[in-house]
This record gives structure tokens, sequence and C-alpha cells, in this order.
């Protein structure tokens, strides 16, 4: 079950919401104005803009030695 973000068409507001499988993503109403039809966002981590993980590369994460010792 994703976390998608999304903003309202009606008022500008973005919020996040837990999607289930199946579930109509044209009927989310926004929790701000209560309008439906929210715009699917892409993510920061999606597109690597203010990334936590930017920059990192496969193994840059692991010690000296890249492995397990």
């Amino acid at each position: 079950m994703p976390i998608y973000e999304y903003k309202c068409e009606a008022c500008g507001e973005e919020f996040e919401r837990l999607v289930f499988a199946g579930d109509d993503e044209n009927a989310i109403a926004c929790p701000k104005c209560g309008a439906s039809g929210a715009r699917r966002l892409l993510s920061a981590f999606a597109t690597g803009e203010k990334s936590p993980f930017a920059g990192l590369s496969a193994g840059s994460s692991c010690g000296g030695s890249g492995g397990f010792s």
C-alpha cells in the first residue's frame, strides 16, 4: 500500500494519502476544501530532488571495503 502525494486542483493544498489496491484515485478528496479529483505528484524520492539519498551510489553507504566482514 503506497503513500502518494497529491495536490488539490481547487485550492492548491498538497497532502499525502495511503492508497489501497482498487481505490478510485479520481475520488480522493482534499482534506482542506473537500474537493475531489486531486492530482498525484511525483515524490521527491522518485525525482531525486531534495532526496536524502541523492548523490549516493549503490556501494557508498557501506564502510571502506564496501562488503561484509
